[in-house]
């Protein structure tokens, strides 16, 4: 499946300080569809000046408090919304729901109704993207998606700021993703489309991405320019700037790990892969991971340990973008 159209180039913002923020996300942050290309580009330009000055921003977010609800274990997503908000000026209230899921002990409207009249915004990370919806419905105050079975736009957007920080501009770049068609590939295909990046999806059969979130993503790259391509064959990564994957085993597919793990032999990162995928382009294709990585399954420690490998700036990036993400959704600059 494949898309081509004219290239719009997207303009690189390099201003370091402190900016106004331009335009209104809306009330939540649920899926990378709920922005549009002018959000996407004032978090990437107000991402950038707060990592070149953070103590620029100090106290920005003073007096809120923001509620973490977590139904899923978390390195990267915890610690960089708790250290980030805190920075920030912003109470962080970690809620664990690792062994209590949201709706079980009380309704998840009663929830949201609670925690509007005490808090500022609630960050969720949950199994179910229903649970998110339910949340957003009920909660008066903004709802950020920290991972979901659907989506995962934190991620996606904190990926495409470190890729425009490393290739200068995303118009018109090529990347591929390798593995399954979850919720990370998923935000990746409709922030792509947004940008004019040309994604490639290669999966295995019986493991592509959504349909609707495919057609959606293909209703943005007719106004961006970009090209889709979806694959069953690693041979499509050739020529590519950037290569992506993801664990093959999500958290909560556990009982199909046998079945996964048959299904993707073939689609494993490697070196032989990596250099492949450079074919024809200058400096070779750089690597990302959302990590945690199954070293030795879905990609070999030569490749992601190499210096082409760019996943613990990925890491360092979601502080930036989220930091970014929050200051518009809760300074009074941004509403």
């Amino acid at each position: 499946m494949s898309l081509v159209m004219k290239q719009i180039p997207l303009g690189v913002q390099t201003e370091t300080k402190p900016i106004a923020f331009h335009g209104h996300i809306g009330k939540d942050l649920l899926t990378i569809s709920g922005l549009s290309t002018g959000l996407v580009e004032t978090i990437f330009e107000t991402a950038a000046a707060w990592k070149a000055e953070p103590a620029a921003y100090h106290g920005v977010l003073s007096g809120k408090s923001v509620v973490m609800l977590f139904e899923k274990p978390s390195l990267r997503t915890r610690v960089t919304f708790d250290i980030g908000l805190s920075k920030l000026g912003a109470h962080v209230v970690y809620l664990d729901h690792g062994q209590q899921r949201l709706g079980e002990r009380e309704s998840v409207k009663d929830y949201a109704k609670n925690l509007e009249r005490w808090a500022d915004a609630i960050v969720a990370r949950v199994f179910s993207h229903d649970v998110l919806d339910e949340l957003a419905e009920n909660a008066s105050i903004p709802v950020v998606n920290a991972l979901s079975d659907l989506e995962h736009p934190c991620q996606a957007l904190a990926d495409l700021f470190t890729l425009q920080e490393r290739l200068g501009t995303l118009a018109g770049r090529k990347l591929a993703y390798v593995g399954d068609g979850n919720n990370v590939c998923h935000s990746l295909l409709l922030c792509s489309a947004m940008l004019g990046v040309n994604m490639s999806v290669v999966t295995p059969k019986g493991f592509e991405p959504k349909y609707h979130v495919v057609r959606q993503a293909l209703r943005l790259a007719e106004q961006s320019g970009a090209t889709i391509t979806l694959s069953n064959t690693l041979d499509a990564i050739a020529g590519h700037d950037a290569v992506y994957t993801d664990t093959w085993v999500s958290m909560g597919q556990g009982h199909q790990e046998g079945l996964r793990k048959d299904s993707f032999v073939g689609f494993q990162i490697d070196d032989e892969v990596m250099a492949m995928a450079s074919n024809g382009i200058d400096g070779g294709a750089v690597f990302l991971h959302c990590l945690p990585a199954h070293r030795g399954e879905e990609v070999v420690d030569t490749v992601i340990d190499a210096s082409y490998s760019l996943v613990y700036e990925q890491a360092e990036n979601r502080m930036h973008v989220q930091n970014a993400l929050m200051m518009m959704l809760l300074s009074e600059t941004g509403r």
